[in-house]
């Protein structure tokens, strides 16, 4: 089993929010897979469902985003888990938006939804981590993820949402690079293969007519 955890903040308030990336996941996964109904659980939202072979258990904690810890590890507990069965899906200053990549354990570079996870269950979990880009200074970094997405972040972002849930099932199998070309397919397909079409070449100049003259008639047209 594999509990995949998608970090946010609870409420309609947050949830375009670019710290609710996590969440939003989490509900793209569900709705393409077939999933059951979200429920009340672990202190937070959950489902259950099947990818591949893999029973699957998908978790909002709805403790905040400071506490994600909590409903974390009493999910982990309940679930008989380790935690190498556990996925953290969370938003990443550091990536540019778009750009997604993964870690298994290290630290929590200053993400408070990880910190809490740490002191809860310990770092040797997997993240996803899904870039929404640095507002340039530290100080203005609370403000900017409890910020909407704006309207021209749309695109990409439902891009990589697809992406994440076509290749959701190569991750749970191991096979991380199966998962990220999965979401590059989305957010930055291949271009088509057929090439451009080259430019007409220009009709040939039409040959001469030929010369039926005489010698002696071109000898004196030349002196005319």
């Amino acid at each position: 089993m594999k509990l995949l955890v998608g970090l946010g903040n609870p409420g309609a308030k947050y949830a375009q929010n670019r710290h609710n990336i996590g969440f939003m996941a989490m509900d793209r996964i569900a709705a393409d897979h077939g999933f059951s109904s979200w429920r009340s659980k672990f202190q937070g939202q959950t489902c259950e469902g099947r990818i591949g072979s893999e029973k699957v258990t998908l978790l909002k904690p709805e403790t905040f985003m400071n506490l994600s810890g909590q409903s974390v590890g009493e999910a982990m507990r309940y679930l008989k888990l380790a935690p190498d069965d556990i996925i953290v899906f969370h938003d990443e200053l550091d990536l540019a938006p778009g750009k997604v990549r993964l870690k298994t354990g290290g630290g929590h570079a200053g993400h408070n939804g990880l910190r809490s996870i740490h002191g809860h269950i310990g770092p040797d979990y997997d993240r996803v981590r899904m870039g929404i880009g640095h507002p340039g200074h530290k100080d203005a970094v609370a403000g900017y993820v409890l910020r909407d997405f704006p309207k021209s972040d749309a695109e990409w972002l439902d891009d990589e949402l697809r992406g994440i849930s076509d290749g959701i099932a190569d991750l749970i199998a191991g096979d991380g690079g199966k998962f990220l070309n999965a979401i590059a397919l989305r957010v930055a397909p291949p271009r088509s293969s057929k090439s451009t079409p080259k430019a007409a070449k220009p009709d040939p100049a039409p040959e001469p007519a030929p010369d039926n003259r005489s010698a002696m008639q071109k000898l004196v047209d030349r002196f005319r």
